[in-house]
C-alpha cells in the first residue's frame, strides 16, 4: 500500500510543483508533469529515509514530496533542451 501511497502523493505533488515552478523550459504536459512529480516522491520518500527522516517502510509526506518534484523539476529544466517560442 504504500508504494501505491507514494504514486498518489508524487501525482498531487507534480501538479503543485508545476503551478509553484513554472518557467519557460518546464515541461508543459500533464502526463510528464505528473510522473515528474512522482519521481519526486520517490527521490523524497528515499532521500527521507537515507537521512533517517523517515523510518523504513514509511513515505515522504505532502510537503516533502512537493520539494522532491521541485527538485525534479528544476534539473529538468536544466538537462531539457529550451524549446523555441
Amino acid at each position: 500500500m504504500g508504494f501505491l501511497w507514494t504514486i498518489i502523493i508524487g501525482f498531487v505533488a507534480g501538479v503543485i510543483a508545476k503551478f509553484v515552478m513554472p518557467g519557460d523550459n518546464e515541461p508543459q504536459g500533464f502526463i510528464l508533469t505528473t510522473l515528474l512529480g512522482i519521481v519526486g516522491a520517490f527521490v523524497a520518500t528515499w532521500l527521507g529515509q537515507a537521512l533517517g527522516w523517515y523510518a523504513a517502510g514509511q513515505g515522504a509526506g505532502l510537503i516533502g514530496a512537493v520539494v522532491g518534484a521541485v527538485i525534479v523539476l528544476f534539473i529538468y529544466g536544466m538537462i531539457a533542451k529550451p524549446r523555441a517560442t
